[in-house]
Order: C-alpha cells, then structure tokens, then sequence
C-alpha cells in the first residue's frame, strides 16, 4: 500500500463551479469506494439506473470528475402517490496525483456500478539519448 496521496477525495456535497446548472433535477454524490492495488487505484461508484450511454468521466488539471444523467423511468397508465426514491443526476470529483498514467485510465459499469482502473505509472525509466551532428 502507498502513502495514500495517489487519489484524494474532494468534497462530496455538489458544487457548480461553471455557474448554474442546466437540468432541473437533484445532484447526488453517490458511494465510493477507492481500492489500491499494486498495480492501480479502482474507483468503484454505486449510481442506480446509470448504464455507459448516460456517464461522462473527465479529467482536466487533475480532477476526474464522474457525471452521470440517468433517465427519469416512467411506468405506463401508473401515475406515482407516495415516493421514497429520489430521482436525479449523479457527480463526484477527485484529485489524482501525478502517479497515474492518464493515457491508460478505463471505465466500465454494470447494473449501476461504476468501476474506474487508474493504472499507476511505472517509475521513469533511464534511456540513452542519441546525439546527432547538425
């Protein structure tokens, strides 16, 4: 196990640092769970309802921000009197730090589960350099 400075997590409440947001629905910081392996770091996020069309993953200066927009289910000739379920969007937002290897970072989700491999990148290898005459 490392020092644990590979992913901290940010704050879990929702902000909007890009202003408002542009759907009128709830903004839920869904369960994670971060697991280390040797060989990298897994982010595995519960989100209901969410399947690979409706997630977007980013990462820009170090976060990765997880979204995801599932679509509100309707049940046919039903019309809803009593609801414990809330109904919403999904986001969370971490920092990685410089030892993962951006270029290698994948995503699957099955039945509602986001799993996120972020490799570690291997330490930096020595290379001779070749000098040429101009």
């Amino acid at each position: 196990m490392s020092d644990g400075k590979n992913l901290v997590p940010r704050k879990a409440e929702v902000t909007y640092d890009n202003g408002e947001p542009t759907r009128n629905r709830r903004v839920y910081s869904p369960l994670t769970d971060i697991v280390e392996t040797a060989d990298e770091i897994l982010v595995v996020t519960d989100m209901p309802g969410v399947d690979e069309k409706c997630v977007d993953i980013t990462l820009e200066k170090n976060v990765l921000t997880i979204y995801a927009y599932p679509p509100e289910e309707t049940v046919e000739n039903y019309s809803l009197v009593f609801g414990e379920y809330g109904v919403g969007d999904f986001e969370r937002k971490f920092v990685v730090s410089q030892e993962i290897d951006r270029e290698k970072i994948a995503a699957k989700v099955k039945n509602g589960v986001l799993t996120v491999h972020l490799p570690k990148a291997g330490p930096a290898k020595a290379r001779k350099i070749e000098v040429r005459a101009v």
